[in-house]
Formats: structure tokens, C-alpha cells, sequence
């Protein structure tokens, strides 16, 4: 009875015991029954790609850009909230002069959140 059941037996033999107490046929077409039950889960992946993965892609992308076109000089900002003017670059790590004394500091290239707009010219008399 549970096999029957599982596979969709029970189903069948039900639908061939109506057709042979009535004497119609049930137009039975299982390639449209199919793309019917499918259109919903196209839509479903295709509202997902739209509204989640298309965008974050786009995101992900204009971070590695900016995180590639970090230069000296540039003032940037850690994802840990640090100010900071880049003296260094290596391949997988940035050396920041931070505060009024300069300290140096070392973090990863994947840690810098942004690239401020301020440029050092400007931005000497705010750290002074």
C-alpha cells in the first residue's frame, strides 16, 4: 500500500476505475501536466537570479575594481572603522599611516571597505 502510494500507483488505478464507471475518457496529456508543474519553480529562479544574485555579482565585482585600484596616498576606511592614508601596498596586505602621529598599521586588502573621497591636501588640517 505505501509503495503504491509513494510512486503514484494508487492514483493511476483510481483514475482507470472512474474512466470504466462512467465511460469517458480523461484527456491525459503528461508532457503539458509537467510544464505546467514546472513553470512556477522557473519563475521562482529566475525572480531569485533578478532580484538576489545579479546584484550581488554586480557588487562583488565593484569591490574587487576598487580593492585593484588602491594607490599610495589614497584615503581609505577598514571595515573595523579605522581611518586611514595608504603608505604601502603589497599583494595581500595595505599599510596605513593612522592618526595624528602616523602610526603605521598593517591590515588585509579584503579588510578595506572603501576608498574616501577626501583627498591628503584637504584632509591634512583634519588630522592635525
Amino acid at each position: 500500500m505505501f509503495a503504491e502510494k509513494l510512486f503514484g500507483i494508487s492514483t493511476a488505478l483510481a483514475e482507470e476505475a472512474a474512466v470504466a464507471a462512467t465511460g469517458e475518457e480523461m484527456p491525459a496529456n503528461p508532457i503539458a501536466s509537467l510544464i505546467i508543474s514546472l513553470v512556477p519553480m522557473i519563475l521562482i529562479f529566475v525572480v531569485f537570479y533578478f532580484m538576489l544574485i545579479r546584484p550581488q555579482r554586480k557588487k562583488d565585482k565593484q569591490v574587487k575594481e576598487m580593492l585593484n585600484n588602491l594607490k599610495v596616498g589614497d584615503r581609505v576606511t577598514t571595515i573595523g572603522g579605522i581611518y586611514g592614508t595608504i603608505s604601502g601596498l603589497r599583494d595581500d596586505s595595505v599599510e596605513l599611516s593612522v592618526g595624528r602621529q602616523n602610526l603605521s598599521m598593517v591590515v588585509a586588502r579584503w579588510a578595506i571597505r572603501s576608498v574616501d573621497e577626501i583627498t591628503i591636501e584637504n584632509d591634512s588640517e583634519m588630522l592635525n
